[in-house]
């Protein structure tokens, strides 16, 4: 196992070189520059933007560019970003923690509702609550993100049970630890709730469909027929089996960690990273975008090998010996 996880590891190094070759030749390719905007204000000398362009290094070659940010990100120097003036290591961490709140929150909630609601649907198939629970399942894989928060976020106008968006109030720093914990939980709650209901809702469904397989198997029949109780066959054998591609979605879903909640950042006012990237995309604050860029990379990369190590918890007959 451990030889297994340092060969996946050396694998990381050449795909993360290729993730991040692609994505710069790719920013290069679409038209402007960070300068673009202030090349338009007629106050501005040219010869001051061109001297800017100099200082900040985008005078040269992409691949001049490239190999330069390469040599400082070994060295852990993940460049300066153009617009806010600050390290990019220190930009992308003062985002991190909020969008892992915000996305670990969901994670937790969207796991906790999809997998006793996807049992209870396959063991009762084609019962009124099975088709309830699909079609509120259905709901939530056709709705957009941005469009269900803009709900959600109106009925907490209209209530005024919630705060309408941002991650704090206003007297935020005057409050004792726990009342800024709870703070934080109120205005977390509307978006956490939008991202679980449609995680919840794709999980519910494959874990449905998962379950209602195993239980045709021939196994899970002679089991039956020797007289085992339902329920522990059921819950004992059947949902392990079941649960296994789950475990592969749930490495996918630690991937999705720092940038699956992007749009949804922007619509609700979260100041988390998927908010900065969208700006620095849009900005092309080039290294910003870059850092983004790898460290999602990394984090997808090790959420499925995360996920691949878990299958082999779950499921004895996965060996990588």
């Amino acid at each position: 196992m451990l030889r297994y996880i340092v060969r996946r590891l050396f694998h990381m190094v050449p795909l993360l070189f290729g993730v991040t070759l692609i994505s710069f030749i790719v920013i290069h390719l679409s038209p402007g520059d960070f300068l673009a905007e202030i090349r338009l204000n007629p106050v501005v000398d040219p010869a001051v933007v061109e001297e800017m362009r100099r200082n900040l290094g985008l005078d040269q070659p992409v691949h001049i560019q490239y190999l330069k940010w390469l040599w400082s990100v070994l060295h852990f120097d993940f460049g300066y970003s153009f617009a806010y003036h600050v390290p990019v290591s220190w930009l992308l961490g003062s985002r991190l923690l909020n969008t892992l709140i915000l996305n670990l929150g969901a994670l937790v909630l969207a796991w906790l509702i999809a997998i006793p609601i996807g049992i209870h649907a396959a063991t009762r198939q084609y019962s009124w609550s099975d088709n309830a629970l699909s079609m509120v399942a259905y709901l939530g894989i056709s709705t957009p993100t941005f469009f269900s928060g803009l709900l959600l976020l109106y009925l907490a106008f209209v209530t005024g049970w919630l705060p309408i968006g941002g991650m704090t109030s206003i007297e935020y720093d005057t409050l004792p630890w726990y009342g800024k914990v709870l703070d934080v939980a109120r205005h977390m709650l509307v978006p956490a709730t939008v991202l679980a209901f449609g995680a919840a809702a794709g999980l519910m469904r494959q874990m449905r469909a998962n379950l209602l397989e195993v239980l045709r198997q021939d196994y899970v029949r002679t089991a039956r027929a020797k007289g085992l109780a339902d329920r522990p066959v059921t819950y004992k054998h059947a949902v392990r089996n079941a649960i296994n591609p789950l475990i592969t979605i749930f490495g996918f879903e630690i991937g999705a960690l720092l940038s699956g909640s992007a749009i949804l950042e922007n619509v609700v006012g979260w100041p988390g990273l998927g908010q900065l990237i969208l700006e620095s995309v849009v900005r092309k604050d080039l290294y910003v975008v870059m850092g983004a860029l790898l460290l999602g990379s990394v984090t997808l990369i090790l959420g499925n090998l995360i996920a691949d190590l878990l299958l082999a918890v779950a499921d004895p007959r996965i060996r990588y010996d």
